[in-house]
């Protein structure tokens, strides 16, 4: 059965830092691309960070370049999104979700998709 966990979230300071992990099962890590997507209350979801078969990643929006890292190891079958210097405005539910054969993501053109982890950013 295909999984896609997601953990690591939580309440955090503005400024502060959370690493997200997506714990994969089910199927082979190394065959897909992952990414990582938001959903802010009230917003449409958007793409934060994809990262390709061969390692390569991607960080979607300016707002996030430099302040998030994507990551994967695929003998631990994870996915992980560090997250610094964040703000009140990376306050949402994060995804992640795996496409098969591929090498980047699409908001809408993902396999599988995980539940999903609350990050709150507030003092």
């Amino acid at each position: 059965q295909v999984q896609l966990v997601e953990s690591g979230g939580g309440l955090v300071q503005p400024g502060g830092s959370l690493r997200l992990s997506c714990a994969a099962s089910g199927f082979i890590l190394n065959n897909f691309a992952i990414g990582w997507f938001r959903q802010a209350p009230g917003k449409e979801r958007e793409g934060v960070s994809c990262i390709s078969r061969s390692n390569s990643s991607t960080i979607n929006a300016d707002s996030m370049k430099g302040r998030f890292t994507i990551s994967r190891d695929n003998a631990k079958k994870t996915v992980y999104l560090q997250m610094n210097s964040l703000k009140p405005e990376d306050t949402a539910v994060y995804y992640c979700a795996a496409k098969r054969r591929s090498d980047v993501c699409y908001n809408y053109g993902m396999d599988y998709w995980g539940k999903g982890t609350l990050v709150t950013v507030s003092s």
